[in-house]
């Protein structure tokens, strides 16, 4: 197995890591700020995805539509945080994820009943297409490299909006007593719609993005909110450190196992069961370093012990 075919697995499991992040980012600051689950944020990733689509189909734009699935994401976030969102928060868990799993179900429909049932293609643009020669001599695509770019790039951004202006100061202290900045003037509803928009956006980009490598269609966000639910369990509930964290261990190892383990089987097994064992124990691999995470540290890498 040669260096480059490890490098260019690494730099998969990178991409698919940032992306998760995207969505992870927005789900572990929505239930760190309000205590709500939030099943539908799956849904916010195939708006964002739709959206994109229909407006570089439209346009031509890869520009355009990336600003369509932010701007898309964010509206539709802020509309179902008003209309249904808002309801829930005195409500338990299971009132939270009933709400949330029937707004699939709308978000599910509408977009069939918009769109059809058949799967939409977001072309990656001209200027990112194509391989690019990185050291070592990997031939890398251009595209996924940038989306890694833009992805630490949000990150940053983020970050910075967490740590160093206002609404991020209101951010955090909401994440610690919401009943506290509330009784110090700081309009609270408008805090939620804020936060709850900028995780939809997010997720909405992070499905633009995607959408240029995969295709676009209904009840595509479901099996990545698993993923990002996983990735915030493991890097801790709350944390934006550690959504980055755990995305990216949660990227690599769903990458690398699922080439690597059933080569590292074929080494002592005929090579028909190393494939099967190897592709078996690559889908569960995730979910064992969750565990192997909670063990440890019951509140995840980054999480705030109560």
């Amino acid at each position: 197995m040669s260096l480059i075919l490890v490098a260019e697995q690494i730099l998969n499991g990178l991409q698919f890591g940032i992306m998760l992040f995207l969505m992870a980012a927005g789900l572990t600051l929505i239930f760190g700020v309000m205590g709500l689950i939030n099943l539908a944020h799956g849904s916010l990733y195939m708006v964002g995805a739709f959206c994109a689509a229909a407006v570089s189909a439209a346009t031509g734009s890869f520009l355009l539509a990336l600003v369509a699935a932010l701007a898309g994401a964010a509206a539709a976030g802020a509309l179902i945080e008003l209309a249904v969102i808002r309801r829930l928060y005195a409500r338990d868990h299971l009132d939270q994820v009933l709400a949330t799993f029937a707004l699939i179900l709308i978000f599910s429909e509408s977009t069939r009943w918009l769109f059809g049932s058949f799967p939409l293609y977001l072309d990656v643009p001209a200027a990112l297409s194509g391989p690019i020669t990185l050291p070592g001599g990997i031939q890398y695509p251009l595209y996924r490299l940038t989306l890694i770019l833009v992805g630490l790039t949000v990150a940053a951004g983020l970050f910075l909006l967490i740590a160093r202006t206002r609404i991020g100061v209101r951010i955090r202290a909401g994440e610690n007593d919401r009943e506290m900045i509330a009784a110090l003037g700081v309009d609270i509803d408008r805090l939620y719609t804020f936060v709850f928009a900028l995780g939809a956006a997010l997720a909405g980009l992070a499905g633009a993005l995607v959408g240029a490598i995969q295709s676009v269609q209904v009840g595509m966000g479901e099996p990545v909110l698993i993923l990002a639910f996983v990735t915030i369990v493991i890097g801790g509930i709350g944390s934006i450190k550690g959504a980055l964290v755990g995305a990216l261990l949660v990227g690599l190892t769903d990458t690398l196992g699922s080439i690597f383990l059933p080569q590292l089987f074929k080494l002592f097994m005929a090579p028909a069961a190393a494939t099967q064992t190897g592709a078996s124990l690559a889908s569960m691999a995730i979910y064992i370093l969750m565990a192997a995470v909670l063990i440890w540290r019951p509140t995840g890498l980054y999480g705030v012990r109560a």
